[in-house]
């Protein structure tokens, strides 16, 4: 009897599950058509999406397809190619403005490099890229797109593998990018920490991964996930770092792995042949002349590019084919673009003004007016257009001092008192035009020129310029940007540039401009300061006063360039 009740309850049992199974083999044979009609319906929606296509935008269409399109980064990409091209290829970082080609110079290098002798990469190396502003990183290593990340198998979709509670590695951009390169975009941009994990991937060009749920003692565990546990994942790739941020601004450790590469500002000139052969890609023709006002307003190539095509879209409106100037002018004015300064600098020979140089940006060289006018007065020296203060100093320990540049102009009125000017009498204005405040010591010997012409009533040469820290002495000391600086002074149509002595292995390399390096004030004094006759001769604008010294026109009893003359034949450390 006891055993009929347990076979009628098992058999029960067996009928209840039997049922149960049953009715869910019903339920999921009657929704997979139901899923499957789904997935049919969105995948023809996917290929009806893929079939629309707008028409490809300009910039796609100019993009460089070789060195040759990359207009003006001759030197750049010569750099990136000694770094990149040969048997021990480097890490590597880009500066530069936006807009120039840093990107397309590192993909083609890499292309260049597959070629090149002795190279470790291979025909199929990838180039991986990545922007750095938009890298997606959560402190709790749950999705990491550029380092990995693991997929624990308590996080929805975890797998079959996740059901079994293993641990599920994902590779990041630095494993896909393993025998090639990794061009990290906007590298200054990226978060510290993910920029002190980046910095420990490029020393052991590995990846190594931690999880809570990895047991080493589960057979269960596939033999490549105890592999990634134990070893890493491979993450042996060459980093490109590219920004728009100065060097200073980018972490020391990561500089202190890279080579360093410098990609420069597009010139007008430059700008205008973009600008060509952007119309000619867009089908609609340009003189040269619209292409030069583009130039002028355009900051980089991707400007220029952009102008052409609203151009472009005007025309097209019209139904005409080319491109006329009052299509350039509308575009620039409604889009707001700012003129650039043109390159020239005035080459009349003047009293009290001098070319002064400059390094602005991503390491631009410019050329800056310098003024200085003398009166009868009480000795007072005022000088505008400078910075009063500047911050030094990491974040959280900054300090506020004098700047440097008005160090210099007091370094200037004590150096004028110490080779015999009377100030006592006269008041001294320099002023440096324009409304960019200047800053740094480097505009101190052009500062102390300029004063000494406007106190003698000498004239400067025009077809000159000059870059130095000034001494209280009258040494002339050395200062930075050098090439950039004479580079300016020479698309300025300069004759001439005076630097310091200890740059002058850094200003010699560049062609079609004399570099005269200088110790003391009183070379350059010799060399730049003019008598009228001779003044008078080189000029091509009048004069705005005559060459008499001011101090002979105020009928002073001392004649100052008579003690300017003694200190030159003392030979004084001017």
């Amino acid at each position: 009897m006891v055993n009929l009740v347990l076979f009628v309850i098992q058999l029960s049992v067996t009928l209840i599950v039997g049922i149960y199974f049953l009715r869910q083999l019903r339920q999921q044979k009657r929704a997979q058509p139901a899923a499957r009609r789904e997935s049919n319906r969105e995948m023809e929606n996917l290929r009806k999406m893929r079939g629309v296509h707008l028409s490809e935008p300009l910039a796609e269409k100019v993009r460089p397809a070789n060195f040759k399109d990359i207009i003006g980064q001759e030197e750049g990409i010569k750099s990136l190619k000694a770094i990149l091209c040969g048997a021990n290829p480097q890490h590597v970082l880009i500066y530069g403005p936006p807009g120039i080609g840093k990107t397309c110079a590192a993909r083609l290098v890499l292309e260049a490099a597959k070629h090149s002798r002795g190279t470790p990469f291979l025909k199929d190396a990838p180039f991986v890229e990545m922007d750095a502003t938009c890298v997606r990183f959560d402190e709790r290593a749950i999705a990491d797109p550029l380092l990995g990340s693991v997929h624990d198998p308590i996080y929805q979709g975890a797998g079959p593998l996740g059901v079994q509670g293993i641990p599920q590695p994902k590779p990041g951009a630095v494993t896909k990018a393993h025998g090639g390169v990794l061009f990290l975009d906007e590298i200054g941009e990226l978060h510290p920490i993910q920029m002190n994990k980046l910095l420990k991937v490029l020393e052991d060009r590995k990846v190594m991964f931690e999880s809570a749920y990895y047991n080493p003692d589960d057979p269960a565990v596939p033999k490549y996930i105890h592999e990634i546990f134990k070893h890493g994942m491979p993450a042996d790739f060459r980093l490109v770092g590219a920004t728009t941020r100065s060097p200073s601004e980018i972490s020391p450790a990561l500089r202190s792995r890279c080579m360093e590469v410098f990609f420069r500002a597009l010139e007008p000139e430059e700008i205008a042949d973009i600008a060509l052969g952007a119309a000619t890609r867009a089908g609609y023709a340009m003189e040269r002349a619209e292409a030069e006002t583009v130039g002028r307003y355009a900051s980089c190539g991707r400007d220029a590019v952009n102008i052409v095509q609203m151009c472009a879209g005007l025309a097209q409106l019209e139904d005409r084919t080319g491109i006329t100037r009052e299509d350039v002018q509308w575009v620039v004015q409604s889009g707001h673009y700012a003129v650039r300064p043109p390159q020239s600098a005035d080459a009349s020979c003047r009293v009290g003004s001098i070319h002064g140089l400059a390094v602005y940006g991503a390491h631009q060289g410019a050329v800056m007016e310098i003024e200085a006018v003398s009166l009868p007065g009480s000795g007072e020296v005022t000088v505008t257009g400078i910075v009063e203060e500047e911050e030094m100093g990491e974040e959280g320990r900054r300090m506020r001092r004098k700047s440097t540049a008005r160090a210099s102009a007091e370094n200037v009125r004590t150096l004028l008192r110490e080779i015999g000017f009377d100030l006592g009498q006269r008041d001294l204005h320099i002023n440096f035009p324009g409304g960019a405040p200047v800053d740094g010591p480097s505009a101190g010997v052009a500062m102390a020129v300029v004063a000494v012409s406007a106190l003698t009533g000498q004239p400067v040469d025009g077809l000159a310029a000059c870059t130095g820290e000034i001494s209280v002495q009258g040494r002339v000391k050395a200062v930075g940007g050098v090439p950039a600086k004479v580079e300016a002074a020479r698309r300025a149509g300069l004759k001439k540039v005076f630097i310091p002595a200890d740059n002058a292995g850094e200003g010699m390399l560049c062609q079609g401009i004399e570099v005269r390096p200088v110790e003391t004030l009183q070379q350059v004094l010799t060399e730049m300061l003019l008598p009228p006759v001779e003044a008078t001769a080189q000029a091509t604008i009048p004069q705005p006063r005559d060459a008499v010294p001011l101090a002979a026109q105020a009928g002073e009893g001392k004649n100052v360039a008579e003690a300017t003359g003694a200190c030159k034949r003392e030979n004084l450390p001017l």
